[in-house]
């Protein structure tokens, strides 16, 4: 966190006030973009957030009868979008004061908690989502087993706990600080567990995100390779094979868009602030880090659309109930029928649908 100074010294320094003391602080950035910038773009987060998340949790806990396992971690996907965006308000406000934190200590660890957390439960979900289509679409026999509800519902839990006891230290590390009768509320941690806390976030780096990427990467290159094949069939299977393309599309754009660039800025950004650079480095590394933060929030926006694309009949359900069409649509694109035709867990939610 910067202070809100419109001076820019051209003397070396730290970037985070929380670190060094008002004597050593040599390079003041202008941010006051921030101000304009985090509440406008958390306000709209917000309010697209939660009425496409609790129209997906209205469709999945009254429409859908009954669940597969791709149901399942859309779902809790659903469940960890909507618990973030309700906390975003507070963030509309604290931006809109200036960095000046109205509540209590305890309310500022949960706010960052709930941030850490909603980003690292969609990683994995998607993680999640990603290998069960793999095993579908590359592996269809041993998808019979593993692509089950009943495991799913268990990867799920397991997915809860390890987010939440990976990101508890988060309640332990984040703190408010008292600076010319402003409260600011840190994402960080205070000066002296500062370098623990670039630690954490290192290991959390690469364990719940890089490693999942590289998974969902190497997964939708072997999908596309076997949906890119040419097959012979008619022609609703080509459509199918187009749909699912698209799906490995938005999905890795998920990742490139929302999470990548998010954690590489802030990488530089706890990396650069002891070396020894230009104030015009610095600056420039704090403002990449300040316009990623939102974007890091914007994925429980797009969430929803994966959960748009997974059928047609989910979709249809948010507007009119168009009668007369056939009950065995394909409704998770991502797995084309002719790999689930031996599978009891079948991928339809069209069929699953309460009439």
């Amino acid at each position: 966190q910067l202070l809100p100074i419109r001076v820019l010294s051209l003397t070396n320094s730290s970037l985070d006030p929380s670190v060094i003391d008002d004597n050593v602080y040599k390079c003041i950035f202008d941010e006051d973009f921030k101000y304009v910038l985090l509440p406008v773009s958390y306000g709209i987060v917000f309010v697209v957030g939660l009425c496409l998340n609790l129209l997906s949790l209205y469709l999945f806990i009254f429409r859908i009868k009954t669940w597969n396992a791709s149901t399942t971690y859309m779902f809790n996907l659903a469940i960890s979008d909507t618990l973030y965006v309700v906390s975003l308000p507070l963030l509309v406000y604290y931006y809109a004061m200036g960095d000046n934190w109205p509540f209590s200590v305890g309310l500022c660890k949960i706010v960052r908690f709930l941030f850490y957390t909603n980003l690292y439960c969609s990683i994995l979900f998607l993680l999640c989502i990603s290998i069960h289509r793999f095993l579908g679409i590359c592996f269809p026999l041993k998808s019979l087993q593993w692509g089950h509800v009943r495991y799913a519902r268990r990867v799920s839990v397991i997915v809860w706990v390890v987010t939440v006891v990976c990101q508890s230290p988060v309640l332990f590390f984040v703190t408010t600080s008292v600076k010319r009768d402003t409260i600011t509320c840190h994402d960080t941690s205070s000066k002296d567990l500062f370098g623990q806390f670039v630690i954490y976030s290192s290991v959390m780096l690469v364990l719940l995100f890089c490693i999942p990427f590289l998974i969902i990467i190497i997964c939708y290159c072997l999908m596309a390779r076997r949906l890119l094949q040419p097959t012979r069939g008619m022609s609703r299977l080509s459509r199918s094979k187009k749909k699912s393309v698209k799906m490995i599309i938005i999905v890795l754009m998920v990742f490139i868009v929302c999470f990548l660039p998010f954690h590489v800025t802030r990488t530089l950004y706890y990396s650069f602030r002891s070396w020894d650079l230009s104030c015009q480095t610095l600056n420039a590394i704090n403002l990449a880090y300040k316009l990623t933060r939102p974007l890091a929030s914007t994925n429980s926006c797009l969430d929803p659309i994966l959960y748009f694309l997974a059928g047609q009949r989910f979709m249809r359900f948010t507007g009119s109930r168009m009668p007369g069409k056939p009950s065995n649509e394909m409704a998770l694109g991502i797995m084309p029928n002719s790999h689930l035709e031996t599978s009891n867990d079948t991928d339809t939610l069209s069929k699953d649908v309460k009439s």
